[in-house]
């Protein structure tokens, strides 16, 4: 094996499609809508009312007690997700020097529950209410600090920052970690911003729906786009290089990262750019990185951010690139399912292209009924469809302007 070669051998998710990569996977399969008003709270002075919620995690079985109570949720599925992950590679960090594992995980809005907690204490109380751990708990690093600390790795590690595009740029970064001699990085995200005062910044955007129906809400694609809907949740992933999986005997590799592309819009961070020229342009570079001709993509795992501008620019980006293929090529937003997740979602949409690639099924477009003209491309519509999938492109785009695009090539 190549030693610039990077492998993905485990997999791990919490989300609300589903604890665990089968139960997420069985769930996009049937087409299942995870999305419902919002529980926990009252969201009547709310314009948004609904989310995709994990239902069916209990910290408890996944975090220890004491570790719990110096954490935020979002840390919780990411202790969960990571440790999915080792286990699905079996793979343990104990097993090898601490300073060739590391962790690197995306953010894009920390510890929202634990941080509002707090701050609701020293308003309310003082700042003698307010506990120590209010100072680790709620910052972006805290999640891969947490990891890191729980599996004694010691390897070059960080947090990246770039909203819903954070979950591929993590990739990015862990794949220049492995090529400098790092062996193995745990990478991906989640999120948990289903709090009042989380909720509210994201409605700041302007770009949430206000639907209060589920199948109203986040509908990507769809001519009745009005905005997205949050979720919580994502993904981490065990990437490898190839001749140290390969040394340990890897018992399981679910594909190649082959290509990555990133790029800024390098427009006013609060606007959406003029046209799709930077999103076209990563997902160019993704391509050349790997090797790989449009007309070799045998599926596109897109962004849909579920605005009408948004999502037509993003057609307009996918078909300046794939738009003179001899075949169109099938496009599908599996987080219209599930709520859009920011860092948490363009992770799970990696482990959702690699099980794909798996199973030869493509699930729908979630929430899809009336496609909006997409010429040049196969929008993926109704129900799961079997197709092989050899190579497959994943595209994110955050708030601010961030554009990246990653490739996966089968095992």
């Amino acid at each position: 094996m190549s030693a610039s070669r990077v492998l993905v051998t485990g997999i791990g998710v919490v989300a609300p499609s589903g604890v665990g990569a089968e139960e997420h996977w069985a769930s996009l399969l049937r087409g299942e809508l995870s999305v419902a008003p919002v529980e926990g709270f009252d969201t009547s002075r709310h314009s948004a009312v609904l989310a995709g919620q994990v239902r069916g995690f209990v910290p408890a079985e996944h975090v220890d007690e004491r570790l719990m109570v110096q954490t935020d949720r979002w840390s919780w599925m990411s202790l969960a997700a990571a440790r999915m992950a080792l286990d699905d590679a079996k793979y343990d960090p104990a097993d090898h020097d601490p300073y060739a594992t590391s962790v690197f995980l995306s953010a894009g809005s920390g510890g929202n529950e634990f941080g509002q907690r707090e701050i609701q204490a020293l308003w309310s109380r003082g700042r003698r209410a307010v506990g120590a751990y209010q100072s680790i708990a709620w910052f972006y690093a805290a999640s891969t600090g947490q990891v890191s600390i729980k599996h004694g790795t010691k390897g070059p590690s960080g947090v990246v920052v770039s909203e819903a595009a954070g979950g591929l740029d993590s990739i990015g970064w862990a794949r220049r970690a492995l090529r400098r001699g790092t062996s193995a990085v745990l990478v991906g995200g989640t999120e948990a911003g289903i709090t009042p005062y989380a909720l509210t910044c994201q409605a700041t955007s302007g770009r949430l729906s206000g639907a209060r129906e589920p199948r109203q809400g986040y509908k990507p694609f769809d001519i009745g786009a009005n905005g997205h809907v949050p979720g919580e949740g994502g993904a981490v992933l065990l990437l490898e290089e190839a001749d140290a999986a390969e040394r340990r005997s890897a018992p399981r590799v679910w594909g190649e990262i082959a290509g990555y592309g990133a790029t800024h819009d390098a427009h006013h961070h609060e606007e959406i750019a003029p046209d799709s020229t930077q999103l076209a342009r990563a997902v160019r570079i993704a391509l050349d990185d790997a090797g790989v001709g449009a007309d070799q993509v045998d599926l596109v795992v897109a962004d849909g951010a579920g605005s009408p501008e948004l999502d037509a620019l993003e057609l307009d980006a996918l078909g300046a690139v794939f738009g003179g293929r001899a075949t169109p090529v099938p496009v599908t937003v599996p987080q219209g399912f599930t709520g859009r997740m920011m860092a948490g979602g363009s992770s799970l949409n990696v482990a959702t292209a690699l099980l794909a690639m798996r199973d030869g099924f493509v699930p729908a477009v979630g929430n899809l009924d009336r496609p909006v003209p997409a010429p040049g491309l196969d929008l993926v519509q109704g129900s799961a469809r079997r197709t092989q999938v050899r190579t497959a492109l994943v595209v994110a785009r955050g708030f601010g302007g961030f554009n990246s695009a990653l490739v996966l090539r089968a095992a």
